[in-house]
């Protein structure tokens, strides 16, 4: 393994900026020394990057370099996979947060000694298996080399508003609703009764004025019965140091910046009155502060994240967490952009974590655009995030700030963002109690796709903690919009757009969805007989589903099955209409019968069949078969209903003939119901296929029939000119 003494670190320093490139000159310099692979912990990159940060110190400081500020990431990290098999967020939390702990604990005390025995200043993370330590540069290159390292990345501060949202002047005109809430459709899911009640929202950014107007009676802190806040398990500040206006170490939600107030705002802020600037407004909200006076480090961005995997108490550890009390979206508008030295795995672990423990992360697109590939910072580049772009409501029309896609920043090609939502002179509150228009921004559009997240798991708890599928629901339900732009086939989804405009309505009416298809819609019986017609009802929704019947319309006795389910996303239960001919109907009386299918969980989900209509007709044959004998014996087909003198037909098909009029199984079968139709030229008295009635009912067989067969078997009557009565199908698979 190669190494590199701490003098030169200070020869690399000169020429970090090139190695933190690709350019022509990084690759020779590469190539006149060969120290290394690159990304791993013992690589030149490492000193590369070590370099850069001595480069950007003060000239006198760069030739006595001291301490430095790295995140040094263990080569172990937690085993999560095991989270996607448990159903609830609750249960993933806790697998999670247990996983996490556990694999610190066991593996960062060999490494946490050393360092603090060579004087290191330490913190551990569980959130992923990583260190910030703050150490000399020859110790750097000693835990370089440790077996147990996996990589080094630089703890730079960074702006976390680069390229930041631009700002209104003042609070410019308002509505009772704002436009970008409108935008989304929140308000009509609000009629719906869904609110965002039940749904907690988390918050890192500059900080918040959790008591504004809009915001307190939200704050999962406050108790209005005893007019008192609670900020443990509510509340963290990452900002250990400097802090502006806020101080370090704040014990209570501060805002030393304003962004972090007006984006909680347009999540679910609402003063009662006439600032309803949030889409989810019945939600409540927990925070953090990741940033002082908008600048982070991906230290304080891990701490924030994880706080929000297990909150723990104001003053309290890690340790102390409580996953049960998480949220269930976060809403992130802020970057760590690598062009300032943030180097991604670690953030990327900490995403990963939330996803695993059923946390969906809404994270901006960035403000870089309008040119392809300028999706190019954490955390809007991540897969495991939902990324955010911004249309203005006024227009529906991308941003010209916005970044797109594909992202090459990793070398993924992926496409971002996933989605967009308003984000073009947006009003919300902002600290002292007021309000400001006119900002714009991807800072913006990310709280209204948080918003429409939370409503939806408002309107369907069953989804929570089920990040994979809420987001399909959003990105399938979205308001596509088709480019060109940035690789775009002029379809979706796309580079520019995503899979298009979200839109909350949509989306919750998207997850419960059923379709009735109908076996037939008309037949007959004689009278007093039964006339039956069986519903196929499919579960196109996205969860389990059951389902009542009704019936309207019929003028026969008309019977349903109250409910139906539950039934599996995709498939199909049967359900049987019987529509009792009366005793007294004359031929041809009729009686047509609606039948409505609706979710037991979602009203709106509900569909009407095409009118079934039952008619009076001739006496028709009733089959039933049977194995009296039990399985393995032979098949016994009965029929009652019969007309004494009359003569009758019987087809049976088999599942398993493989041509028409050549199976081996009665002697005749067929797929295809209308060859069937044709088969009845046997002579008189073969049974089953042909016989004379001697009585109102008659026994056929036992057949001999192979196990496991499904046979379907119809009976009709040919007395006279054409068809009598037909029997329904008798349906039997053979024991």
């Amino acid at each position: 393994m190669a190494h590199v003494c701490a003098r030169q670190v200070l020869e690399f320093a000169r020429v970090g900026p090139l190695l933190a490139s690709n350019s022509p000159e990084h690759l020779a310099f590469e190539e006149a020394y060969p120290i290394g692979s690159l990304l791993e912990a013992s690589s030149m990159r490492f000193f590369a990057l070590l370099a850069m940060l001595i480069a950007s110190l003060p000239l006198h400081a760069q030739f006595r370099p001291e301490r430095q500020d790295v995140l040094v990431l263990l080569r172990e990290q937690a085993d999560l996979s095991g989270a996607e098999k448990l159903a609830t967020k609750e249960e993933k939390g806790r697998f999670v947060f247990d996983a996490l702990v556990r694999t610190a604990q066991r593996t960062q005390g060999p490494l946490v000694r050393f360092l603090e025995e060579r004087g290191a200043t330490v913190q551990r993370f569980h959130i992923a298996n990583v260190l910030r330590v703050v150490t000399d540069p020859e110790t750097l290159e000693l835990v370089a080399a440790r077996a147990d390292v996996w990589k080094i990345e630089l703890n730079p501060r960074v702006s976390g508003l680069v390229h930041s949202a631009q700002r209104g002047g003042g609070e410019e005109s308002f509505f009772a609703i704002e436009p970008g809430v409108s935008y989304i459709n929140a308000p009509q899911v609000w009629a719906l009764g869904f609110n965002g009640t039940g749904i907690v929202v988390g918050a890192q950014d500059t900080g918040y004025q959790w008591d504004h107007p809009a915001l307190k009676l939200k704050y999962r802190g406050w108790n209005a019965g005893t007019n008192s806040a609670n900020h443990d398990y509510n509340w963290h500040d990452a900002i250990h140091s400097g802090g502006g206006s806020c101080g370090a170490n704040n014990p209570a939600p501060c805002d030393d910046n304003a962004h972090g107030t007006h984006t909680i705002g347009t999540v679910l802020g609402d003063d009662g009155g006439s600032n309803q600037i949030g889409c989810a407004p019945g939600a409540k909200w927990i925070c953090a502060r990741n940033m002082d006076q908008g600048n982070g480090t991906p230290a304080t961005y891990l701490e924030c994240f994880e706080f929000f995997l297990a909150p723990y108490p104001v003053n309290g550890t890690p340790l102390q967490g409580n996953p049960l009390l998480a949220p269930h979206v976060t809403t992130n508008s802020w970057a760590c952009p690598p062009s300032e030295g943030c180097s991604p795995t670690a953030l990327l672990l900490a995403c990963q974590a939330q996803r695993a423990a059923g946390i969906v992360t809404c994270g901006a697109a960035g403000n870089s655009g309008s040119g392809c590939s300028s999706c190019a910072d954490p955390l809007g580049i991540y897969d495991e995030v939902w990324t955010v772009g911004a249309i203005s409501a006024s227009t529906g029309n991308i941003a010209s700030f916005s970044s797109r896609g594909p992202v090459t920043a990793d070398g993924s090609n992926r496409m971002k963002p996933d989605v967009a939502a308003p984000g073009v002179g947006v009003r919300s509150c902002v600290p002292g109690n007021g309000y400001a228009g006119g900002w714009s921004g991807t800072s913006m559009a990310t709280p209204h796709a948080a918003g429409a997240v939370t409503l939806l798991l408002s309107a369907h708890p069953a989804l929570i903690g089920q990040v994979q599928l809420v987001e399909n629901i959003l990105n399938a339900s979205a308001t596509h919009v088709n480019t060109t732009s940035c690789g775009g086939a002029g379809t979706w989804p796309n580079n520019v757009y995503g899979h298009g405009v979200v839109n909350a309505l949509a989306a919750v009416n998207a997850v419960r969805s059923v379709a009735v298809t109908p076996n037939r819609t008309a037949g007959s019986s004689g009278a007093g007989q039964v006339v039956h017609f069986v519903l196929g009802v499919q579960n196109t929704g996205v969860l389990p589903d059951s389902f009542t019947l009704s019936v309207t319309g019929a003028t026969f006795t008309t019977t349903v099955p109250a409910s139906i389910g539950p039934i599996a996303p995709g498939a199909t239960g049967l359900a049987t209409v019987s529509v009792a001919i009366p005793l007294t109907a004359s031929i041809g009386q009729s009686s047509s019968a609606l039948v409505t299918v609706t979710s037991l969980n979602w009203a709106a989900a509900s569909v009407t069949t095409a009118p079934l209509v039952a008619t009076a007709g001739p006496l028709t044959p009733v089959l039933t078969l049977s194995q009296p004998l039990g399985a393995g014996t032979g098949l016994v087909i009965q029929a009652n209903a019969l007309l004494p003198g009359h003569d009758y037909h019987t087809i049976v098909s088999g599942e398993l003939c493989s041509l028409p009029g050549a199976g081996p199984y009665l002697g005749l079968c067929s797929t295809d119901f209308s060859f069937l139709l044709m088969q009845f030229n046997l002579p008189a008295g073969v049974l089953p296929f042909h016989f004379i009635a001697a009585g109102s009912s008659m026994a056929m067989g036992p057949f001999p029939v192979p196990s496991g067969l499904s046979l379907d078997v119809l009976c009709f009557d040919l007395t006279g000119a054409g068809f009598g009565g037909i029997s329904e199908i008798a349906r039997y698979t053979v024991l």
